[in-house]
């Protein structure tokens, strides 16, 4: 029924729970498997100029973060023989990021954690999970924590 599933990841619990759920899923259907970190890199645009000499630190700690969080989501899904391929993704937006990625690897289920970001910033921001699900034109399994 599903033949690639995408799942983003973030490093969160949340998320860690959703890789578990699209495991059960890709061993049930034999599905291909896609996982992804979106990082914003452009997250001090329209904050003025002081917050610019802070974009450096910024990418090389999302992505540390990022190849991180990829890692042991991989490594999950591989020791249970599941096949995978794990990228980093960039987007303006992660809703977005996360749906044009779904589209062009052609995935046909999503699975994500409910929340990933916490306190200020999730009101600031807005839950990912929240847009995805306005946007998605494709199955969305969200994983409540």
């Amino acid at each position: 029924m599903f033949k690639h599933i995408l799942v983003p990841v973030d490093g969160s619990s949340s998320a860690g729970q959703a890789v578990e759920k699209a495991m059960a899923v890709a061993d049930a259907f034999k599905s291909a498997v896609t996982v992804i970190y979106v990082i914003d890199p452009y997250a001090f645009s329209g904050v003025g100029t002081d917050f610019s000499y802070g974009q450096a630190e910024y990418l090389a700690a999302a992505n540390a973060e990022a190849t991180e969080a990829l890692k042991t989501a991989k490594q999950a899904f591989e020791a249970r023989g599941i096949n995978v391929t794990a990228s980093v993704v960039e987007g303006h937006a992660i809703y977005r990021g996360i749906l044009e990625t779904a589209e062009s690897v052609g995935a046909d289920l999503l699975v994500m954690g409910s929340h990933g970001r916490r306190g200020l910033e999730r009101l600031v921001l807005g839950s990912v999970t929240a847009q995805v699900l306005s946007h998605a034109h494709l199955p969305v399994l969200v994983v409540r924590e």
